[in-house]
């Protein structure tokens, strides 16, 4: 009790050096939760220690609480915090365990974007194929309607995001795979807003929306003749152009200030 008292009275921000601030270009929540993860992997901080209060972590890093509520949920996700009512928030018993987490994307950063787009594709190919290989009548009906609600949208001029999501939704839903359906999720959550604004940008220009719909109606028509190497070829090449289209428009929007 005494060690997790003293821990509780130092905040973790060694790893930050003196005079060191944090890069304002990434995510500070992200930023946060890699340096306590830092701590807790060197063992600083030990199962069993008390993190300082959201008030001391604010001073020790300039941030707000918000910022420290959204690193620390982080960090209780992966498993390497835990909360104890009415006494605070400590290091887990299992804290020095590893766990998967992507950074928050920084599109600034045409590397990690890469990075980042090269793993959603490789995912997205192979639950495309194997739901070529598992598709029910029903998968084929929730992707059919998702495609045909994709073209309606786009012949009323409307951007069809939120139809082109659930295309891909249903298509890895129909992998039969939670694990696929859950990594996939993650992934897109990382760049979902992205998503959505070079989705818009894309129906300004004419033709590009049909062209697209070309690319989903090749990857419907695999799956539904269950042939699994058409299948990831189609989705590949959709997900490859879409992925061109994507660092386009960032580089696009960077160009223009945003």
């Amino acid at each position: 009790m005494a060690r997790q008292q003293a821990t509780a009275a130092a905040p973790p921000a060694a790893a930050l050096g003196a005079g060191e601030t944090l890069r304002r270009s990434r995510g500070l929540p992200d930023q946060i939760s890699g340096i306590i993860a830092e701590e807790i992997r060197l063992g600083r901080l030990k199962p069993g220690d008390r993190l300082p209060t959201e008030q001391r972590l604010c001073e020790a890093y300039g941030v707000s609480r918000a910022v420290i509520r959204e690193a620390i949920s982080r960090l209780k996700q992966d498993g390497l915090l835990v909360s104890q009512q009415g006494r605070g928030v400590f290091v887990s018993a299992e804290g020095t365990g590893s766990s998967f987490r992507l950074p928050d994307t920084n599109l600034d950063d045409p590397e990690e974007l890469r990075q980042i787009l090269e793993l959603l594709i490789a995912v997205e190919v192979a639950a495309t194929a194997l739901a070529a290989e598992r598709r029910s009548k029903k998968d084929l009906t929730a992707i059919g309607r998702a495609l045909a609600d994709m073209a309606t949208a786009i012949e009323r001029g409307e951007s069809g995001v939120d139809e082109d999501m659930r295309f891909h939704s249903t298509i890895v839903e129909a992998s039969g795979n939670l694990y696929f359906q859950g990594f996939t999720a993650y992934l897109e959550a990382r760049v979902r807003n992205l998503i959505r604004a070079a989705r818009t940008n894309t129906a300004r220009f004419e033709g590009l929306a049909y062209k697209v719909q070309e690319e989903h109606e090749a990857i419907y028509r695999a799956i539904e003749a269950r042939d699994i190497e058409a299948a990831r070829a189609a989705a590949e090449h959709h997900l490859r152009n879409a992925a061109a289209r994507l660092r386009l428009y960032v580089g696009d929007a960077a160009r223009k200030g945003g």
